[in-house]
């Protein structure tokens, strides 16, 4: 679910438990902290509810590999029917080797190199996301020298702001993303009279941001969209075979409303569905990741230090900035909650809970109130961390990389070892 489901992630008897069935405690008694955890059910669930949304229609939800990409969790969601969006050549790598078939893999991203374009090919994906003209050329080269012809869709850029942090607002002019009106119609033009002959334009698409919030946006951006697909049929000897919708749905990290998925689905019926007026029924891909595994993940992290100020505490953890980098990043919220109940009562202390990291913005929460009980040895839960949290990682300050656990019918698993120094240091010793 795109709102965070307490089934999930919430208390019973007095402790922290995944699904109600696992106790959080007895996972990090196995693997120590800090520790991804992670609900299949809840990643499935919002999958599913995608799936639903487009019930009526020809359709292709491809999970946004750069949210979560362990290969474990892509596994999951490939042999549920999901597809892979991807932007390099490691995220294909990745699902390949999770056993996605080429023909649900969408290759988006700005910088696609020569040896990447040639991997997707000879992987046979579903298509490509084209960024710019220069990109649509080499890709036309690196096609012809395979003897194959490359499946493209056209980015177009609408210019439609989606309110969202300017960091991932990817939908107006001034962003780095995707292609104007004109360049589009200019390259359909050139497609029509010859030009590009290993190209085979198949769609459109569009992305404007993520942690969208507001059906306005998309709409917006649907119908420009919609108009942009009507001008390019006109000159198109055949019809495209997809629209693209991209992804972004925002998710509840404090109180943020999500949007309901019937909004959703009715936008995208009225300019895409039976009833829009298109000539032909469209493939509709999207492209979650987020409201697919933001709130199915939480990091486990355990108190190292509580350090007394008369204005405020802070509790110093044994998580660091490098393993959850969206506050530091973003200056973006997430809940923190104690993994027994009762470290939830007594005193409320204003608390800056941070990081052994050495920069002032390594923390994970400024001013909460946190009580009082809190001590070195108890463990916490940073919510709402399961896309863009391990993904986004690194070893800064060399601290390996931590552990990832997935739940899953009522077990758990370790589905990526806990980083050593050892791994960590031997590319630099045996040089």
């Amino acid at each position: 679910m795109r709102t965070r489901d307490k089934t999930h992630f919430g208390y019973e008897d007095g402790t922290l438990m995944v699904d109600g069935l696992i106790r959080v405690t007895d996972i990090t008694e196995v693997t120590g902290t800090p520790v991804y955890i992670y609900s299949a059910d809840a990643m499935l669930r919002s999958f599913r509810e995608l799936q639903k949304a487009l019930e009526g229609l020809p359709s292709l939800v491809c999970f946004a590999v750069k949210a979560n990409s362990n290969i474990h969790i892509l596994k999951l969601l490939g042999e549920a029917g999901a597809g892979m969006d991807l932007v390099s050549s490691g995220e294909l790598r990745r699902a390949v080797t999770a056993g996605v078939s080429g023909d649900r893999i969408v290759f988006s991203g700005v910088g696609k190199t020569a040896p990447e374009m040639e991997e997707a090919l000879k992987a046979g994906i579903h298509s490509f996301n084209v960024e710019s003209i220069p990109e649509l050329e080499l890709l036309n080269a690196v096609a012809a020298r395979c003897s194959m012809k490359a499946p493209v869709a056209l980015r177009f850029n609408p210019d439609v702001d989606a309110k969202t942090h300017p960091y991932i607002s990817t939908g107006l002019k001034k962003n780095k993303f995707g292609l104007e009106r004109p360049e589009v119609l200019g390259v359909v033009r050139r497609i029509k009279a010859g030009g590009l002959p290993n190209i085979r334009l198949k769609g459109l698409s569009i992305h404007i941001g993520s942690q969208i919030l507001s059906i306005s946006p998309l709409r917006d951006s649907f119908e420009r969209l919609r108009k942009l697909i009507d001008q390019v049929e006109i000159l198109l000897p055949g019809s495209l075979e997809f629209a693209d919708l991209g992804g972004g749905l925002g998710i509840t990290y404090k109180n943020e409303k999500p949007l309901a998925m019937r909004a959703y689905s009715k936008a995208i019926m009225d300019h895409f569905g039976p009833r829009s007026g298109l000539s032909r029924p469209l493939r509709i891909v999207l492209e979650p990741g987020r409201s697919i595994a933001g709130n199915a993940g939480i990091l486990v992290t355990e108190v190292l230090y509580r350090k007394t100020r008369r204005a405020r505490d802070f509790l110093i953890v044994d998580a660091a900035m490098n393993d959850l980098m969206r506050p530091a990043l973003y200056g973006s919220f997430h809940d923190i909650i104690p993994l027994e109940k009762r470290l939830t009562a007594g005193n409320m202390r204003t608390t800056d809970l941070v990081g052994p990291v050495c920069e002032s913005s390594d923390c994970f929460g400024s001013g909460r109130k946190l009580s009082a009980r809190i001590a070195p040895g108890d463990q916490l839960a940073i919510l709402s961390a399961g896309a863009y949290g391990f993904s986004m990682s690194s070893s800064y300050n060399t601290r390996p990389r931590v552990a990832e656990v997935l739940v899953h019918d009522g077990n758990f698993r370790t589905i990526r070892k806990r980083e050593t120094l050892d791994a960590l240091l031997e590319a630099e010793v045996n040089v």
